[in-house]
C-alpha cells in the first residue's frame, strides 16, 4: 500500500501564494506519475497538475502560469506551488500517485482563497 499525506493548505487572500506538500510512504517503489487534483463544492474533481519525470509536467489551463508542480524523489514528496491565487481556486486539493497502474489518494487539504 501507498499512503499519501497532504499539508500546506489554508486561508489566503486573492493574489497570495501557498505551497502544498504531499509525502508518500509505504510501498513507494515504482511510483510513476504523481498528481494534484482538486474538488470544489458542487463541482467535479479535476486534474490540476501532474509530473511523470524531471522534464515532463502538465497543468490545467486554469492554473497554467500560476501553479508549479515539482517532485523530490529522495524525500518521496511532491509539491504544488500556487501563486496569484484566485477565489475560484478554492477547493479541497488531493494528492494522487500511480504505482504499477494502481492509483492511491491522499485525504485532501483545504485551500480557501478570499476576495
Amino acid at each position: 500500500q501507498v499512503q499519501l499525506v497532504e499539508s500546506g493548505g489554508g486561508l489566503v487572500q486573492a493574489g497570495g501564494s501557498l505551497r502544498l506538500s504531499c509525502a508518500a510512504s509505504g510501498s513507494i517503489s515504482s511510483i510513476n506519475t504523481m498528481s494534484w487534483f482538486r474538488q470544489a463544492p458542487g463541482k467535479q474533481r479535476e486534474l490540476v497538475a501532474h509530473i511523470i519525470s524531471r522534464a515532463s509536467t502538465t497543468y490545467a489551463d486554469s492554473v497554467k502560469g500560476r501553479f508549479s508542480i515539482s517532485r523530490d524523489n529522495a524525500k518521496n514528496t511532491v509539491y504544488l506551488q500556487m501563486n496569484s491565487l484566485k477565489p475560484e481556486d478554492t477547493a479541497v486539493y488531493y494528492c494522487a500517485a500511480d504505482r504499477r497502474g494502481n492509483w492511491f489518494w491522499g485525504q485532501g487539504t483545504q485551500v480557501t482563497v478570499s476576495s
